[in-house]
């Protein structure tokens, strides 16, 4: 058994964004940037990070990157994420299923999607 868990980010753990000093602060290691397959949307929360949601119908292929994280690590991140978002299982354009950051879909409600945009930092760019 290793001792880290891939996770897979979409919006402000990214590299070079607001909250990826929390990956950094536990030891957790860059691996790739890749896709979800076409089943998400993205929601941006009051243009200060998104959610990412995982839908029957109607879903685009996200970008996101896919850090390992000490597996003592997890439960610190997960506290520091802004209220509505948790870990939860993210299928990868691959096939490969890793656990990831999710948005409940109460906190998209009323949300503007940004899901035509593909990822975070590209809405962030659009702004």
């Amino acid at each position: 058994m290793t001792d880290t868990l891939n996770l897979a980010v979409n919006g402000t753990l990214m590299r070079g964004l607001e909250l990826n000093g929390n990956l950094q602060a536990v030891g957790a290691t860059f691996i790739r940037e890749t896709k979800t397959e076409p089943t998400y949307r993205l929601f941006s929360i009051s243009d200060r990070y998104p959610a990412m949601v995982r839908v029957k119908e109607g879903g685009s292929a996200i970008v996101v990157e896919v850090w390992a994280v000490p597996h003592a690590g997890l439960s610190q991140i997960l506290l520091q994420e802004p209220p509505g978002l948790s870990i939860g299982k993210v299928r990868l354009c691959d096939g490969e299923i890793v656990l990831g950051v999710l948005g409940e879909p109460i906190i998209c409600e009323n949300q503007p999607e940004i899901t035509k945009w593909g990822s975070w930092r590209t809405y962030l760019e659009n702004l």
